[in-house]
């Protein structure tokens, strides 16, 4: 299973549906970057995904975006596919 990187701040419900999400499929591991405890993280974070919203979600080296767009794959089957 690829590395899941995901980027949060502590009252995020986006964040916390993204990890239910993560959750269903039986992922129970990943790396968790709290933005508002490391305001160095921050700026990684927008230079890398160029978005200043959480959650920022990587899988692996492929950014997927936020939970609308982790969501999204999910509805359209190919969130299964990157889990692999």
């Amino acid at each position: 299973m690829p590395q899941i990187k995901i980027y949060t701040t502590a009252f995020c419900p986006y964040c916390t549906m993204a990890k239910n999400l993560f959750k269903q499929k039986g992922v129970t591991e990943w790396e968790e970057i709290r933005i508002d405890l490391h305001p160095d993280q921050r700026t990684e974070m927008i230079q890398k995904t160029g978005r200043r919203s959480v959650p920022q979600i990587f899988i692996g080296q492929t950014h997927i975006g936020g939970f609308d767009d982790l969501n999204a794959l999910n509805r359209q089957g190919q969130l299964d596919h990157l889990l692999q």
